[in-house]
């Protein structure tokens, strides 16, 4: 005979074992603002992210989320983007290859604007040190969209007869790949939280921006060869501030 004492016994715990894992789940939910400054450019982001908390202490806390980033430049140069092109490589080797100066030609974009809708990974790790209030965190975009109107550019080649007005747009797609590799526009942090409240902490650090924009002809011939290239790139190493808050954290 089934002994009800120990199935309602074993029910409760199930029940409970699940509230505990719905409450933890709903503690790891953050959301943010930040911008990043730099020389002549700035951007903003809006963050929704999400973190697991990894053994007995969860110091060490994986995650995943969204991000919205913004970015805004005055007179920035974008330059040819595409691996095969400026390392002749793509993938790993690419990383370990020498860029080939004469294959890199540059967009000058008078006033440059991109959205990127992307997402990301996110880590973070807790020293015991500071009653726990501290973190250091690294995150990256991984794969979005990106939109923003046509902007003017001006493009300049290797010779001094290679030079056109041209029109560009955000690069649509993202993709996080291997450094010159990558696709479209991506965001990434590395930085110190530290929480002043129980539910709001700041961050500070440094945050490293690829924006990318498509010309709207291939513009660019690529020396030695019958190929032309459309994509130009932007690394943006600039200071980070944000502040971010967790609803549920108890």
């Amino acid at each position: 005979m089934i002994n009800m004492k120990k199935v309602a016994l074993m029910l409760l715990c199930i029940a409970f074992t699940y509230v505990l894992q719905a409450q933890s789940y709903k503690e790891g939910h953050l959301f943010g603002f930040a911008t990043n400054i730099g020389s002549g450019e700035f951007s903003t982001a809006l963050s929704w992210s999400h973190y697991h908390g990894i053994g007995a202490k969860k110091r060490f806390k994986v995650g995943y989320g969204l991000r919205l980033t913004n970015y805004f430049g005055s007179k920035q140069d974008y330059i040819t983007a595409p691996a095969k092109y400026t390392s002749g490589k793509e993938s790993f080797a690419a990383l370990f290859s020498e860029t080939i100066e004469a294959n890199l030609d540059t967009v000058n974009v008078k006033s440059a604007q991109i959205n990127a809708l992307n997402a990301g990974i996110y880590l973070a790790y807790t020293p015991p040190i500071l009653k726990d209030k501290l973190e250091l965190g690294v995150n990256i975009d991984a794969i979005g969209f990106s939109f923003a109107g046509s902007q003017q550019g001006f493009f300049t080649g290797q010779g001094i007869y290679n030079q056109a007005n041209v029109r560009a747009k955000a690069t649509a797609f993202n993709l996080l790949l291997i450094s010159d590799s990558d696709l479209g526009s991506l965001n990434s942090e590395w930085y110190l939280r530290y929480w002043i409240k129980p539910k709001w902490a700041v961050k500070v650090g440094y945050g490293f921006l690829f924006t990318e924009l498509t010309t709207s002809d291939k513009v660019q011939p690529i020396p030695n060869t019958t190929e032309f290239n459309d994509r130009f790139r932007r690394k943006s190493a600039m200071l980070m501030l944000g502040v971010q808050f967790a609803p549920f954290k108890q």
